[in-house]
């Protein structure tokens, strides 16, 4: 389970974007002939080509790669990488579908996909005609996504065993960022101060689907013991959690030009986040009352989000999470100490883990 410098170098995240994203062009260009030569409307995959050109981290390919040599994976096969791609494809499916359940705008500083197709319309639709026009192609552009991360991975050149040994994880992953969604979609809109719920929402929905589930790909398709998959487990959950509440941070008190999002939608939502929770745990009564009235207000304002901030951070809630993200970056730092991997493994990990914790977008 040796790495090399060279591989840790090919660990980058820039080159890692640019090997996938050119994977994901061309799948998409073959696409695009297809279409064109069958006389099929080519607006779906250019939505979906637009929406992956429009930025990402790309960190469960990273992530994913990342596995694969922390399990002695040697090189950086095609399939390997086409089966990373096939994440990227697949988190598309999970981020389109999302921004139409919060409505929200933009994403990553551009109009959602939703908002792109209605106002795209050539029939000269407005109003809620476009607005439904937007979002009904929006659900067919994610599963459109769906449909085809599946055709990357399927055509990726996998071997057989690989194949038989990545496909449970990918079923399982999937199973479980839809019950996170499911768990987040029927808590928004009435938060309350269950932290439990809202961290089920956070394992779900991040720890598991966009940390654990990536590694473990990755590493099984290098052939991984059941030891190297458990302790990359140890490592990934407390990662994806600190991940999560870094998210939640950054949807209140994030700076919309760095993150590309607004910095109304979690609130106006009113999602049940930990920091939410933790702010309604230990708020006054007035307090309560004010946020009450402030978060899932869908007519929020600009001085009505900073005057929610403002009582969030009073109640101490922003200061709990940082600890909380501080405590389970240390734990995940504490369970390499003892996993059966290489140096240079440890240390691609330690770095993954630094860049989730501390990252501003």
């Amino acid at each position: 389970m040796t790495t090399t410098p060279a591989d840790s170098q090919a660990l980058h995240p820039d080159l890692v974007r640019t090997e996938v994203d050119l994977v994901l062009d061309d799948f998409l260009s073959a696409k695009d002939r297809a279409a064109a030569a069958q006389s099929m409307p080519v607006e779906a995959s250019a939505a979906l080509r637009g929406f992956l050109a429009a930025g990402g981290k790309r960190l469960r390919p990273l992530l994913c790669l990342t596995g694969w040599y922390v399990a002695g994976g040697q090189r950086r096969p095609r399939p390997v990488v086409q089966t990373a791609a096939a994440l990227e494809m697949f988190h598309a499916c999970c981020l389109i579908h999302d921004d139409l359940m919060d409505r929200s705008d933009t994403r990553r500083g551009k109009p959602t996909v939703h908002r792109t197709l209605g106002a795209q319309d050539t029939h000269g639709r407005t109003g809620p005609a476009a607005d439904h026009l937007g979002n009904s192609a929006a659900v067919l552009v994610g599963d459109l996504a769906l449909v085809w991360s599946d055709e990357l991975l399927h055509t990726a050149g996998l071997s057989e065993r690989q194949l038989s040994d990545v496909l449970p994880l990918i079923d399982a992953m999937r199973s479980e960022v839809m019950y996170g969604q499911y768990l987040d979609v029927t808590a928004t809109g009435t938060p309350d101060a269950d932290v439990g719920r809202a961290l089920a929402i956070c394992r779900y929905k991040t720890a598991m689907y966009t940390v654990e589930r990536p590694l473990h790909i990755g590493a099984a398709l290098a052939g991984a013991e059941p030891a190297v998959l458990e302790a990359l487990s140890a490592f990934a959950i407390p990662v994806g959690e600190a991940f999560q509440l870094r998210d939640d941070l950054l949807g209140v008190f994030g700076n919309p030009a760095t993150t590309g999002k607004p910095a109304l939608d979690d609130l106006r939502d009113g999602k049940h986040t930990v920091l939410v929770c933790l702010a309604l745990l230990h708020a006054s009564r007035s307090q309560i009352d004010q946020l009450r009235e402030l978060l899932g207000s869908p007519t929020l304002t600009e001085d009505q989000a900073s005057a929610a901030r403002d009582i969030i951070a009073a109640t101490g809630a922003d200061r709990m999470v940082e600890e909380m993200i501080t405590e389970r970056y240390g734990l995940a730092l504490e369970q390499l100490k003892s996993a059966p991997m290489e140096p240079a493994a440890l240390d691609a990990l330690r770095h993954l883990a630094d860049r989730s914790v501390r990252r501003r977008q």
